[in-house]
């Protein structure tokens, strides 16, 4: 079923209109206050940052060789880390995904790298807001205390480049933190590579002892003859076609023969197997050799700061965030100063306005005349200039009423068709105005215009 709007015409006849004039005046008239608020804004933080304490950015860049770390054809045994978790196979762990860096940025994190770095720098709780009493005063932080502040690991996307960003008060403490972030991580893939390879090491030595011992026990129990023992049998295979005892003969030599290739096919067998543990074995050696080098490049080491070199906070930086919130404190000023002031501001008046009553008095003249068929009242709040009484004394339909509240002013004003005020900014009184206008409002009575007057 279909639902018909009805959206009356005069809702679409409407505009928003911004009185532009009005806006200008309300800001022109608290332009004292805009730019002492603008001003201490500004000032405040330009001065913050001379106040506040410095902040040094230390950084390095980190290449995680996550493929073979050899020119040779085989692949590094160490370097293959959870093929199937990874997501990309071993397609995904040679091309050097970003992905593939999540196990090595958790290494970076954990306890086992960052544990070793609060205390190589000696990092302890000290007294709050640094006056302030801690139970865990002179303790060294934990783990998650130090990775919740000042400290960030990013792999660059795309890359096997990690990032590492360290900040604090004290250049040489930034410095040595990050230093002591890539001595550990480097040490914890040197330990982590040797022991996978002492362990596939001890595997194959294992494998290949075992091996060569049933190769050694093979050969010492080869039995039989050899193949070419059948050939020298002519005779005695012609024979055994009309001796029993020659087939017998030939039938026992044929067995001898079959039972020594088998021994020998075993024996080759277990020689083939001894010989590719004994390759395996040799490589393994040459892997625990090589545990002792990281899959680590430092592409970017840290550097050492100067005091002047700090990262924060930064005057430019400053001066801008002093600009925003400067203006923000100064409209956030005016925006009160207009709602708090016991005086008529600009922002409290109507959008039909006569900026000046002498200078824009024809204005009021043409209004006055367009509504000559009704009765105006001209409802004023202070003194009107003596020659704007006279001449709205020339105009029959209208009546001066000092705006109060009282009988009398109702009783003016009830004859009225439209009503007319006078007011002067920063001198009416803005209770009274809003009471008037409410009052207006209830006895259904339109302010057709609104004419300032000095």
């Amino acid at each position: 079923m279909q639902q018909t709007i009805y959206i009356p015409q005069e809702e679409l006849d409407e505009e928003l209109t911004i009185n532009l004039k009005k806006i200008f005046l309300t800001l022109y008239s608290r332009k004292f206050l805009i730019i002492k608020a603008f001003g201490f804004i500004l000032i405040l933080f330009v001065a913050l940052t001379f106040i506040l304490p410095k902040k040094y950015k230390v950084e390095s860049d980190l290449y995680i060789n996550k493929a073979n770390s050899s020119n040779m054809m085989e692949i590094n045994p160490y370097a293959i880390e959870e093929l199937g978790s990874a997501g990309g196979g071993m397609a995904a762990l040679m091309s050097g995904g970003g992905g593939a860096l999540t196990n090595e940025l958790e290494l970076m994190q954990s306890p086992l790298v960052i544990d070793k770095v609060i205390r190589e720098n000696n990092l302890v709780y000290k007294k709050k807001f640094g006056i302030l009493p801690n139970k865990k005063e002179g303790e060294y932080i934990s783990t998650e205390a130090f990775l919740k502040k000042n400290i960030s690991f990013e792999n660059k996307k795309g890359t096997n480049v990690v990032t590492i960003e360290y900040k604090n008060k004290d250049p040489e403490v930034a410095y040595n933190v990050v230093n002591s972030i890539l001595n550990n991580y480097i040490d914890l893939h040197k330990q982590l590579n040797a022991e996978k390879s002492k362990s596939d090491k001890e595997i194959i030595e294992k494998e290949y002892n075992k091996a060569k011992a049933e190769l050694n026990k093979k050969v010492n129990a080869v039995s039989g003859l050899p193949e070419q023992a059948i050939i020298s049998t002519g005779n005695l295979s012609a024979m055994s076609a009309f001796s029993s005892s020659a087939r017998q003969a030939m039938s026992n030599i044929k067995g001898q023969v079959i039972a020594g290739e088998r021994s020998r096919a075993a024996v080759s067998e277990e020689a083939a197997k001894v010989a590719e543990l004994s390759s395996k074995l040799q490589w393994a050696k040459m892997v625990d050799e090589m545990s002792d080098t990281s899959k680590v490049l430092v592409l970017k080491e840290p550097k050492k700061l100067r005091d002047f070199e700090y990262s924060s906070p930064k005057l430019l930086i400053n001066i801008l965030l002093g600009i925003i919130f400067g203006a923000i404190a100064a409209l956030f000023a005016c925006t009160v100063a207009e709602l708090t002031d016991k005086k008529v501001s600009y922002s409290m008046l109507g959008d039909e306005l006569i900026y000046d009553a002498e200078r824009d008095f024809t204005d009021l003249k043409l209004i006055l005349l367009a509504n000559e068929g009704k009765n105006v009242a001209l409802v004023f709040y202070n003194d009107i200039p003596q020659n704007i009484k006279q001449e709205l004394a020339s105009f029959t339909n209208t009546v001066l009423v000092k705006a109060d509240i009282s009988n009398e002013f109702v009783n003016s004003v009830k004859t009225s068709d439209a009503v007319i005020q006078f007011v002067s900014p920063f001198k009416t009184d803005s209770k009274l105005y809003r009471q008037i206008k409410l009052m207006l409002n209830e006895m259904n009575k339109k302010i057709i215009q609104e004419v300032l007057v000095k």
